[in-house]
This record gives structure tokens, C-alpha cells and sequence, in this order.
């Protein structure tokens, strides 16, 4: 089975890379199953229903969030409309969910889980045992499941990696919008990476306005933040499972680049 986790998508410039490259891409590698970081698909900065729809349309089958998913007041409510859209399980809120289980295209069955960090990150619930509360409601027959791990410290994501090794397919971290070089199966058989990186606008500081970041840090007067718009790519891995065991057996970094 292979399995696309495309990386945080930022903004418009973002959303036009998944609506022009993901069906070339799925098709000629053969992807049974899309993921995707979608929390700051809208200008940066949270998700709306529509756009919710719109990269559910594109051929991304779930989507996972973060600390921006609840930007948008409107999401609030929508939560309840749509499984597909997760929300971090650790977070103390009784509005949506933190895992989808579904059915790829070929009938397998799988589970996506969304997690969020604690360090240098908002003080939410354990992720590490979030993450063994979500693993033991899942059914044994259950075989693939993936980890989106929306988290700032580098630390925090490499020990998560090697606390679900062998107990889930894939860990993949989030959120930093910087794509990492450490792309490996681990000895048990769970594909791991620190962060996928940024699918939107690499002209930027993670994704925003570049001018306006470097004017923020020269004088630390609070500035809007919009998004930048040049140099768009797609970041992704693709993680290729045994069926039957549910363990990675290869996971590849890819990225592609505007026109």
C-alpha cells in the first residue's frame, strides 16, 4: 500500500500546488491513500469549510490540523459535518475528533491520528498517551495507521517515533513548515521523519511575508502577517506499508516545484 502525507498546506499558493500537481502525482506513484496537514490552508492561518471541501475534492481523503485549526470561527461548527477533518486528540475540547478510521480505494482498512506536542507549544493534554488511549481503541484488524505530530521541538518527535515504533506504520512530524533529512524506517517497522515540510510559498519565512517577519524580529512591533505568494512547492513523503503488518517498508521525502 502507499500512502501520500503532504505537509502543511499554507495559504493560496499551497492549495494551487495540491489542485495542480496531486492527481499526476498519486497516479504516477501509484498512491492508495492521501493525507494532509491542512490547518493553515486558509491565508495561513486556520481552515474554512470551503476550503475544507475544496482539498477533500482535490483527492486529499483526510485532513489533520494543529494549533491553527481553530483560527477560523466557522470551523467551529463544522467539526461535527465532517470525520475527515481532525483536530490534535490531545486537545481537552469536546468539538471534533482526533482520529478518522476509513477504508482506502483498495479496501484496506487504516487510521489516521493527530497528535499535537507540548514543548515550546500550548499546554494541552499528554500526547504520548493520547496517542496509547487512541492505539487501544482501534481494532485489531486495524493494520495501517498513521501519525501526524504537529510539534515545534525536534526532540519531542523523535521520541514519539520511537515510543509507537511497532505500533503504528508511519510517525510524521509537523508544524515547523521546514522539511528535515531524516527520512527512515525505523527497526520495528514505523516510517519516521521530523517534519514533511511546508507545501506553499518557499520565497518566505515559513510562509509568511518575508519583510514583514524580518521587520518583526528587527523591532518586535506586532505587524500583519500575510502570506507570501512566490517559489510555491509541494511537500510530501510517501510511505510504502505492508498490508497484512501493518510496518512501513520505505518511506521517500518528495517535493515538487511550481511551474
Amino acid at each position: 500500500m502507499n500512502i501520500l502525507f503532504i505537509g502543511d498546506i499554507f495559504g493560496n499558493p499551497g492549495r494551487k500546488m495540491v489542485a495542480n500537481h496531486l492527481a499526476d502525482l498519486a497516479s504516477s506513484r501509484a498512491v492508495d491513500l492521501v493525507i494532509a496537514n491542512g490547518e493553515n490552508a486558509a491565508g495561513g492561518f486556520g481552515i474554512t469549510p470551503r476550503l475544507v471541501q475544496e482539498l477533500l475534492g482535490a483527492g486529499i481523503e483526510v485532513i489533520t490540523g494543529g494549533n491553527h485549526i481553530w483560527d477560523r470561527k466557522e470551523i467551529l461548527e463544522f467539526f461535527p459535518k465532517e470525520p475527515r477533518l481532525l483536530r490534535p486528540a490531545n486537545y481537552p475540547a469536546a468539538i471534533g475528533e482526533g482520529v478518522y478510521k476509513g477504508v482506502s480505494k483498495g479496501g484496506v482498512e487504516y487510521a489516521v491520528m493527530n497528535l499535537q506536542g507540548r514543548v515550546f507549544m500550548a499546554n494541552t493534554d499528554c500526547p504520548f498517551r493520547a496517542a496509547d488511549r487512541l492505539l487501544e481503541a482501534l481494532p485489531a484488524s486495524c493494520k495501517i495507521r498513521i501519525v501526524d505530530l504537529h510539534a515545534e521541538a525536534t526532540s519531542e518527535k523523535v521520541a514519539m517515533g520511537w515510543y509507537l515504533d511497532s505500533r503504528v506504520t508511519a510517525v510524521l512530524g509537523t508544524h515547523t513548515h521546514v522539511p528535515t533529512a531524516d527520512e527512515r524506517v525505523l527497526p520495528k517497522g514505523t516510517a519516521y521523519i521530523t517534519d514533511v515540510g511546508m507545501t506553499g510559498p518557499y520565497d518566505s519565512v515559513i510562509g509568511v511575508n518575508k519583510e514583514a517577519i524580518i521587520q518583526r524580529f528587527l523591532t518586535q512591533i506586532p505587524a500583519r502577517f500575510d502570506a507570501a505568494e512566490n517559489d510555491a512547492r509541494l511537500a510530501a513523503v510517501l510511505i510504502e506499508a505492508d498490508v497484512e503488518t501493518g510496518r512501513a517498508t520505505r518511506i521517500e521525502r518528495i517535493q515538487v516545484r511550481g511551474d
